[in-house]
């Protein structure tokens, strides 16, 4: 009786292929068949090092205008925390997937028919539906019946506003202090203009994650604690 077994596809697949039976020879040089073609450069003055560059600077641009964008801080309106000349990056996303700007959060936004012909950082100190009001008998700033104890990054020697104000946000827009309250102009000075000094959310550009130059400046932007704690208009936290 012959015992040999015969052969099973498993020893088959297990079998050391010739040359005839690669399946696909790579290309020129064992580069995968995905690989850009060397001469992908050759016009270009410099070579394959322009294109690297090329490439850099496409993608830096894509994600400036995507993701993330430098802003230079123009005015003293956010001293202590932006000074003059700071650099902030830019979260351009944050708000792009269904997120809305919260209460004590520094927004970037285009101030054009609002405030004015120009690009303006601020502090969102209310969100669609809140009542906030100036001021208590302690002079604080009150949204939706609540307090804000502001002193953790309002500008020593000021005063939360000399300006009084009593306010219901419209949905979809947002009220917006300087942190330097008397050297800035903000929601405070429109009131009576066209929008009522609110900006709409729409026309946010993105949210100011932290100082990234100069570097003895570097610092993240947090949201203050004072402003998560408020409750939300309904009456639920906000």
């Amino acid at each position: 009786m012959d015992t040999e077994a015969q052969p099973t596809e498993r020893d088959r697949s297990s079998r050391p292929r010739g040359p005839e039976q690669d399946s696909e020879p790579e290309g020129p040089e064992g580069r995968s068949r995905f690989a850009l073609p060397r001469g992908i450069g050759d016009w270009l003055p410099g070579g394959r090092i322009t294109l690297t560059v090329l490439v850099c600077l496409i993608f830096l641009l894509l994600l400036n205008a995507f993701v993330v964008q430098p802003f230079q801080i123009p005015s003293g309106s956010m001293e202590r925390g932006l000074r003059i000349g700071d650099r902030v990056l830019v979260n351009k996303l944050a708000y792009r997937f269904g997120a809305d700007p919260r209460r004590g959060e520094v927004v970037v936004f285009d101030g054009t028919g609002y405030f004015g012909n120009a690009d303006y950082i601020k502090r969102v100190v209310g969100v669609g539906g809140d009542h906030v009001v100036c001021c208590d008998r302690k002079g604080r700033i009150e949204v939706n019946g609540r307090p804000v104890d502001e002193s953790a990054f309002l500008y020593p020697g000021d005063s939360p506003s000399t300006v009084r104000f009593d306010v219901v946000v419209p949905d979809g827009t947002l009220f917006v202090l300087g942190d330097h309250r008397s050297a800035s102009r903000d929601s405070r000075d429109h009131l009576g203009s066209p929008g009522g000094g609110m900006v709409p959310v729409d026309e946010v550009i993105g949210r100011a994650e932290g100082v990234v130059w100069p570097v003895g400046h570097l610092s993240r932007l947090e949201r203050p604690g004072a402003y998560a704690r408020v409750p939300a208009a309904d009456g639920t936290h906000g």
